[in-house]
């Protein structure tokens, strides 16, 4: 077994538990408001989450370290890009309303 393997598997797990709660958080604030910005930073924080499952798994189940970095390190870049387009994605559909009471 790889010398790196125990920080590999705290690294992966605290991103799957972390991220995971991010998505959660951020998709129950696309249910509350609508706006689709907080949507796509869902789907761009669950796609880092699953790469990094993916590479976990191939790193467990194929004992390829190498194999499991190359496509975890490939999934969390789109997973950035999708994050990043939510920044610029219109954000025309939201309103946003005050209301000041005396």
């Amino acid at each position: 077994m790889n010398e790196y393997a125990l920080v590999i598997a705290i690294a992966n797990t605290t991103t799957v538990l972390a991220g995971g709660a991010i998505a959660l958080l951020a998709y129950r604030a696309f249910r509350r408001t609508g706006a689709t910005a907080l949507r796509t930073v869902a789907i761009g924080v669950g796609v880092i989450v699953g790469g990094s499952i993916l590479g976990s798994s191939i790193h467990l189940v194929g004992d390829a370290v190498g194999l499991g970095i190359a496509l975890q390190s490939a999934v969390t870049a789109v997973g950035f890009v999708i994050l990043l387009y939510s920044l610029y994605a219109e954000t025309s559909d939201l309103s946003v309303t005050t209301e000041l009471s005396l």
